[in-house]
Order: structure tokens, then C-alpha cells, then sequence
């Protein structure tokens, strides 16, 4: 049976340079990189060499990345950290109505601990109201915090835009931009930008799980929020994963070359994919599908078809797809983005997440939409009408 990995949103494969980098420094070269001995100016190498590629790629100082466990801790070590050292310079935070649940649940948390929380609307495509984000800045606003690429419908967000009002405030608010499902498919030059924190995750782009990035602007004040050994300037205590930090920049140099034809083909994958569902009595797409949308990401719901139905129907053929984030995959309420952009509790829970990636063929395509069309046609048969 022929099978179609299209949940790579969720996670990728490592690729096979990647893997055979991680084995090599886990078996040969495992020192620790805080040892002053050879094994670990051997360890320490690896590092040092990530974080002159990261500077290079996104056209920073070394200095301001740093490594951590992978995007959730990026997240929120750019929130917390931020919001807690600039606390007496305002208590008022911004982000968006569908932000990953790393950044919506960072928030709340801040929220009980005193800070005033404003959750941005956004349109039917996912796309955040800039009018709204003016109306909500004031002079106690210290952070705004917008996500680059939405996980679940692949909505693209006004970075560029954003960035413009910001610089205009009079008390200008740091600017985080969770860039975790961007990072890999688009080329982003944080200072030419206006993003004073990025944050990254390692196994969205085919390299290790448990490992990520954050890049702080050297003028951001920002505090640590773990408490250790000193370990990246004191920011980020903890051994480095030297095996994940080495195959996260293995899998992002990999990614980054021939990037533009890479993208292109990512495209025409997801046009092909969209113009099958059109042709699917009983199929939609969610959100934008051309090129102002991500090129790895589609949102379908399936009219009178549970999500949970139509994704273990999938699986039963080799096809795997996701209803929605993967970390938050287990619950059954609606997902908090759906109801933004509008969506009833019906569509919503109709609904699911097909994402690629650079390996996903064409084949792999046609296969999962021969299968919607058979399996479209069998479960609707039995929806009360």
C-alpha cells in the first residue's frame, strides 16, 4: 500500500545527513562543551560553527542567537523573559487571536500574573486587523507578539507591516515574531524587519526534535527564566544539545540551498492539492491558497465528515494528516483559530490540516485526493440530514 506523509507541519523527517551528523557527534564527538579539555573544545566547535551559520542566514551578530530546547521554550523565553525585565516600563502585552498555544498560553500565564493581555482579531483568511493593533498600543505596551506563519491554515502575517507601526510609537514595544513555521520556506533578515526576537524549532525543517533557536536583538532586555550554570551568557542555563544543535544547523543549511526553486515546487504541490479539493463535492478550503499564503499548508473542511473520522479513514490508507496543531492535537474543543476566522463549531470540527514539505511528490498528492474523493463519497452517506 502506498502511503503519503503530509503532516509535516506537525514534524518532519531527519534527513539522512542530518541523522548521520547527530549519530557522529553523539558517538564520536560527545564532550561537553563547557569542559575545558579536547572532548569538549571539540563539543564546543560544533556550536560555535551553528551559530556562525544562524548569524550569517539571518544576518545577525552570533552573539544574539541562542540555543534552547525547540520552539515552545523560544516562545517563551522571548515572552516571559521580555515581559518580566521591562516590567516597569508597562504591563501591557499584544498578540494575536490565533497564535500558537506555546505564545496563547504564555500569555494567559502573564496574564495571572498581572499583565494586561490584548488578543488581536483577525479576518476569514487568519490575517491580523493592523487597525485593531493601533487601536490597542498605549504607553504601557512593551510587547507585541505575532507568529510569522499560522501552524493551522497557513496564513501569512503583515511582519513587515507590523514592524512599521511599532517604529512609530513613541515608547516603541519589542517586537517577537514566532517565525517556527516559516523559518526553512521563506528568507527572513530579522533587523531589516524590525524583529527584536525570533524564535525557531529544529524539527520543523528535518532536523532533530528538542532542540531550537531564539534570536535576541543585543539591545532587547530580556531575563532568564531558567537558573543554572551561566551556560549562553546566562540567558539560557543548561549543557547545550550539541547532537541537535549540530543537526538543526545541518537541516537548515540544507534548507536554505536553492531555497527560491524548492519554495516554487512547494507551490505548484499545493495548487495541485487545492484544485483537487475544488473538484470534491462537500470539500472547502480554509483561508488563502496563492502565493500571499504559506506554500506548505492547507486547511480543509469536510461538510457532514468529523474530523476524526475522516483522519483515521485516511490513516486506514497509508495517508497521514492532522486535525489541527499537533500540541494541542488530544483536545476536542474547537480550535481557537478556526473560531477566529469565523468558522462555526460544525466546519470547524469538520476540519483538517494537510501540510508538505520538500521530500512530498506528486504521487503522494494524487493519492490522498483519489482517497478524499472515495472516502467523501462513502461517509457522507451517512450524515442525518
Amino acid at each position: 500500500m502506498m502511503q503519503a506523509y503530509l503532516d509535516n507541519s506537525a514534524t518532519t523527517r531527519c534527513s539522512g545527513c542530518v541523522a548521520q551528523t547527530v549519530q557522529k557527534v553523539m558517538l564520536e564527538d560527545y564532550g561537553n562543551p563547557s569542559a575545558l579539555h579536547q572532548r569538549g573544545v571539540e563539543a564546543e566547535h560544533y556550536v560555535l560553527e551553528a551559530k556562525q551559520f544562524f548569524a550569517k542566514n539571518l544576518k545577525v551578530d552570533e552573539k544574539e542567537i541562542y540555543f534552547t530546547s525547540g520552539g515552545t521554550e523560544s516562545n517563551n523565553l522571548a515572552i516571559i523573559g521580555t515581559a518580566q525585565a521591562n516590567r516597569r516600563a508597562g504591563n501591557h502585552l499584544i498578540t494575536t487571536a490565533v497564535e500558537h498555544p506555546s505564545v496563547a498560553n504564555t500569555m494567559k500565564y502573564l496574564e495571572k500574573e498581572g499583565f494586561r493581555v490584548t488578543y488581536l482579531p483577525v479576518d476569514g483568511d487568519g490575517i491580523v486587523s493592523l487597525d485593531a493593533l493601533r487601536e490597542a498600543l498605549d504607553d504601557e505596551t512593551i510587547l507585541v507578539s505575532v507568529m510569522y506563519v499560522n501552524n493551522e491554515v497557513g496564513a501569512v502575517q503583515p511582519v513587515d507591516e507590523i514592524a512599521k507601526i511599532l517604529k512609530g510609537c513613541a515608547k516603541k514595544p519589542l517586537f517577537h515574531v514566532d517565525a517556527i513555521q516559516a523559518y526553512g520556506k521563506y528568507h527572513i533578515y530579522p533587523k531589516k524587519e524590525g524583529i527584536d526576537l525570533l524564535s525557531v524549532s529544529g524539527h520543523k525543517l528535518h532536523g532533530p526534535k528538542g532542540v531550537g533557536l531564539l534570536y535576541v536583538d543585543s539591545r532587547v532586555k530580556i531575563h532568564s527564566i531558567l537558573y543554572g550554570g551561566g551556560q549562553q551568557k546566562g540567558l539560557r542555563s543548561g549543557t547545550e544539545n550539541v547532537p541537535g544543535i549540530a543537526g538543526m544547523a545541518e537541516a537548515a543549511r540544507e534548507c536554505y540551498e536553492n531555497l527560491d526553486e524548492k519554495v516554487e515546487r512547494l507551490y505548484a504541490l499545493k495548487e495541485r492539492f487545492v484544485n483537487g479539493i475544488d473538484r470534491i463535492d462537500g470539500a472547502s478550503v480554509n483561508g488563502r491558497t496563492g502565493r500571499d499564503s504559506a506554500p506548505q499548508i492547507v486547511s480543509v473542511s469536510f461538510d457532514g465528515v468529523r474530523s476524526e473520522v475522516m483522519l483515521h479513514a485516511l490513516e486506514e490508507r497509508g495517508i497521514y494528516a492532522s486535525a489541527g496543531s499537533a500540541c494541542s492535537s488530544h483536545k476536542r474543543a474547537v480550535s481557537p483559530t478556526l473560531g477566529a476566522m469565523g468558522l462555526d463549531k460544525e466546519r470547524a470540527g469538520s476540519t483538517l490540516r494537510f501540510s508538505f514539505c520538500f521530500e512530498t511528490t506528486q504521487e503522494e498528492i494524487d493519492y490522498c485526493l483519489q482517497a478524499l474523493v472515495e472516502l467523501m463519497g462513502q461517509l457522507r452517506r451517512y450524515v442525518r440530514r
